[in-house]
C-alpha cells in the first residue's frame, strides 16, 4: 500500500474529501446494509413502514384523547414527531458504531474513515425515506393545505445532514475509543424524547417550562415539522440551531484532526 493512499499519510481534508465524495461506495454499503437487515424476508424495508403506520394509527387518537386535543390537529403533529425522532435517534445511536461496525474495512488500511460516517447517515436516510411516506396519508386525511413556507424544510434538512456527519465523526471517534459512551448516548436518547415535542404540543407547556424547547433536537424538529403542518418555525429554532451547528462543526473537526490517526488501532 502506497503511503498517498494510506489512512495514516492522509491529511484530515483530504480524509474527509475522499470519503465524503466516493457516494458510489458508502451509498453502495449503505444500501447492503438494509438488503442484508431484511434478507429472506417478503416485503423487505416495508416493515419499517408498517411498524411506524402501526405505532402512529396506534398512539394518534389514544395521546389526542389524554391531551384533549382535536385529533385532525395532532395527529399530523404526532406523525410527524415520530417520524422524525425515529430519524434522530437513530442517526445518534448509530454514529456510535460508525468505526467499530465498520473495523474489517478499516484496518486496511485504504478508505477513509469520514466515509463509514457517511454509510450511516445514508443508511438511515434509507430508513427514513420508507418511513416519511406515512406523511401523506396523514396530511390528507388532516386537511393539510401547504403554502411556498414548506420548502423551508429543504434548509433544515441539510442543516441536519451537516450535524448528522458532524456528530458522527465526534461521537464515532469517542464511542470507539471509550465503549461505555454508547449505553450513556442510548439513555441520554431515551430521555431527550420524553423532553423534546414529540407526543405533545409545545402551547401546552408552563411559561417557566419552554427552556426544554431550547433544546438542539426541538429546535431541529420545529424546524422540519412546521413547514409541513403549513406553519413558520419560530425564529429562535434558526438562530439556535445554527449556534449548535457551528459548535458541533468545529468540535468535531478539532476531534477528528487530531484523532483520526488512531482509530484503527481503537478497533
Amino acid at each position: 500500500m502506497s503511503q498517498v493512499h494510506s489512512n495514516l499519510h492522509r491529511s484530515a481534508l483530504s480524509d474527509w474529501w475522499e470519503g465524503t465524495r466516493r457516494t458510489d461506495i458508502w451509498w453502495t454499503l449503505a444500501w447492503f446494509d438494509v438488503v442484508l437487515r431484511y434478507r429472506r424476508s417478503m416485503l423487505g424495508p416495508l416493515w419499517l413502514t408498517l411498524s411506524m403506520g402501526a405505532m402512529i394509527g396506534g398512539m394518534g387518537p389514544l395521546y389526542s384523547s389524554l391531551f384533549g386535543t382535536e385529533l385532525s390537529k395532532f395527529f399530523p403533529h404526532l406523525a410527524l414527531g415520530i417520524i422524525f425522532w425515529g430519524f434522530f435517534s437513530s442517526v445518534v445511536s448509530e454514529a456510535c458504531n460508525a468505526f467499530v461496525g465498520s473495523s474489517n474495512y478499516l484496518k486496511q488500511g485504504y478508505f477513509p474513515i469520514s466515509l463509514f460516517v457517511w454509510r450511516s447517515i445514508a443508511r438511515n436516510l434509507i430508513q427514513f425515506a420508507h418511513q416519511i411516506v406515512l406523511y401523506i396519508p396523514v396530511a390528507l386525511w388532516a386537511g393539510i393545505s401547504l403554502s411556498w413556507s414548506a420548502l423551508l424544510v429543504l434548509p433544515a434538512f441539510a442543516i441536519l445532514v451537516i450535524n448528522a456527519h458532524a456528530l458522527g465523526l465526534l461521537l464515532g471517534l469517542v464511542c470507539t475509543r471509550y465503549r461505555d459512551v454508547t449505553q450513556i448516548v442510548t439513555s441520554v436518547m431515551q430521555m431527550l424524547m420524553f423532553l423534546t415535542p414529540v407526543f405533545w404540543l409545545p402551547e401546552s407547556l408552563p411559561g417557566r417550562a419552554q427552556y426544554i424547547l431550547w433544546n438542539p433536537f426541538a429546535q431541529m424538529l420545529d424546524l422540519l415539522r412546521t413547514p409541513l403542518m403549513g406553519g413558520v418555525a419560530e425564529m429562535h429554532s434558526w438562530l439556535g440551531i445554527l449556534a449548535w451547528t457551528v459548535v458541533s462543526v468545529v468540535a468535531s473537526s478539532l476531534l477528528f484532526i487530531k484523532y483520526r490517526r488512531r482509530v484503527v488501532y481503537w478497533l
